[in-house]
């Protein structure tokens, strides 16, 4: 008898729906599965036959064929193992034949004893099927949570093979997994007891976080040792704009594929914040291995990424990052295919001016020669810098700054202003698929960034005396644009061009 099952794939972030074929005839006893399997779903033939034996089901003493459609994509993982197992009973005559599978999907790993693991990317899945119609799911019970993000269809968690039998011969009916909107909330993590009032001083940088987070831009932090870049950058988090659902979706998938989700985790609604060590590897950077998986870039999507000592990256590492900045993305070709991930972060990063750190220092002798300085700071390419969008030097602090009493803002009120602008935007980007002005297009920037005649003037002759790229002439824009949503002005005035424009100058003092 023939069966037609469905399952799932996955290509990137993005899920594709296989169709899972099998015949079972009364023939000689073979088992073979056909439409290029990888070595993970040929050993699945001993998983199903092993799972189909100590769940108290005699396995079929029969000839039986799978084949995976596509044929021609490589199918890669253990989740179409439970998709193949119930297409082997159907055909066996253990389920009823009034049972349809027309609108039906299963997804999961099996244990030898009959119990179905999780998997990754159920997300990326589950999206994919409701596109093709999809009405019921099945997935491990570990992955239900995830599942039920997507409105539509109904998400069944399922333990074990016995479990998944009755319910579709309708003898004990598993409930369907509900979404709970609760967790839309943003939950307060450890990163959150941090707070900005905590930072001594350093007014001029943390107008600059704040522009930072209500733009999407990217900041750079130049300063001796102790000047507090560290700690502003960690709490950065904590004054990021409220993830929306889409975008808590996107970052989601991501940490699905890579198996950082976490069991029972239905979805993330926390910006990532990434802090790689300044060893890692381009591929560690950008993603990779033989099946690709993401890399720091993609797991900070809609996040941020923290470069601490920006010049100690190997330049051959901080050069990945040129392309994604710009795209938003970033595709890996393998033998396989080619895999897409996206990559839309903030880029933070940290530096001291010199080797030794304290070159310009008011009281503290920098030790560098001129040479080693040069040599420090060329490890930054311009083309890297030009990218990003503001350059802020951060002085040491005096004795009175530090010693004094005065508290800062706290994280919560600028918070408050940044999701005021995000809000104030907000309508520009309707349906657009982006949520800053850091991602406009030129198109946008042309239509949104309206300057009066002396914020025009004023850029122009930034321009002719700072020598912009035709990047950095735009990344000044967005970011007057950003310095204007927080005053809630349409208008770019000169005051919020001349903001701007200061925010960009260290790119020629010390490059």
């Amino acid at each position: 008898m023939l069966s037609k099952i469905y399952s799932a794939g996955i290509s990137g972030v993005d899920g594709y729906q296989v169709t899972v074929e099998c015949d079972v005839r009364d023939r000689l006893a073979s088992f073979e599965i056909v439409g290029l399997p990888d070595t993970a779903v040929k050993e699945a033939k001993e998983r199903i036959h092993t799972a189909i034996d100590n769940s108290g089901i005699n396995f079929p003493d029969a000839s039986i064929v799978i084949n995976m459609a596509p044929a021609d994509t490589k199918k890669i993982g253990t989740a179409f193992d439970l998709a193949m197992l119930i297409g082997i009973l159907r055909s066996s005559g253990y389920i009823h034949p009034a049972v349809s599978f027309e609108d039906k999907c299963f997804l999961g790993e099996l244990s030898l004893s009959g119990g179905i693991r999780s998997v990754r990317g159920v997300l990326c899945m589950v999206l994919a099927l409701k596109e093709k119609g999809i009405k019921e799911i099945y997935v491990p019970a570990a992955n239900a949570k995830e599942a039920s993000v997507v409105s539509g269809v109904n998400v069944y968690g399922v333990e074990n093979v016995r479990q998944l039998i009755e319910h579709l011969n309708g003898k004990k009916k598993i409930n369907i997994t509900e979404f709970d909107p609760e967790l839309l909330k943003v939950k307060n993590d450890g990163a959150n007891k941090l707070d900005f009032c905590d930072v001594k001083g350093q007014a001029r940088a943390k107008r600059a976080m704040e522009i930072a987070a209500a733009g999407g831009h990217n900041l750079l932090l130049i300063g001796p040792p102790g000047t507090g870049k560290s700690m502003l950058a960690k709490r950065l988090p904590t004054i990021l704009p409220d993830m929306t659902f889409d975008e808590a979706v996107e970052v989601t998938k991501i940490y699905s594929i890579a198996g950082m989700l976490g069991d029972g985790v239905s979805l993330i609604t926390n910006r990532p914040i990434r802090s790689p060590h300044h060893t890692m590897s381009s591929a560690a950077l950008a993603g990779g291995g033989a099946i690709p998986v993401p890399g720091e870039i993609s797991l900070s999507h809609n996040g941020v990424l923290f470069l601490d000592e920006l010049p100690e990256f190997s330049k051959q590492v901080t050069e990945v990052l040129r392309q994604p900045l710009e795209d938003g993305e970033i595709t890996i070709t393998r033998a396989n295919g080619k895999f897409r991930f996206p990559c839309s972060f903030m880029l933070l990063c940290a530096m001291n001016p010199c080797k030794c750190g304290y070159r310009g220092h008011p009281t503290h002798k920098c030790t560098c020669k001129e040479e080693d300085v040069k040599k420090y700071l060329a490890r930054i390419s311009g083309p890297l810098l030009d990218r990003i969008d503001i350059q802020v030097e951060m002085p040491s602090l005096t004795k009175e700054e530090i010693s004094g009493m005065s508290v800062g803002e706290s994280s919560e009120t600028i918070k408050k202003r940044v999701n005021e602008a995000r809000a104030f935007s907000a309508p520009r980007f309707k349906n657009n698929g982006i949520y800053s002005n850091a991602k406009m297009t030129p198109n946008q920037i042309k239509k949104y960034c309206v300057l009066t005649p002396e914020a025009e003037k004023m850029l122009g002759e930034a321009f002719e005396s700072i020598g912009l790229s035709a990047r950095g002439y735009d990344r000044i824009l967005k970011v007057a644009r950003t310095i204007a949503d927080l005053d809630k002005s349409e208008e770019i005035t000169s005051v919020h061009m001349g903001e701007a424009i200061q925010l960009r100058t260290l790119d020629r003092k010390y490059i």
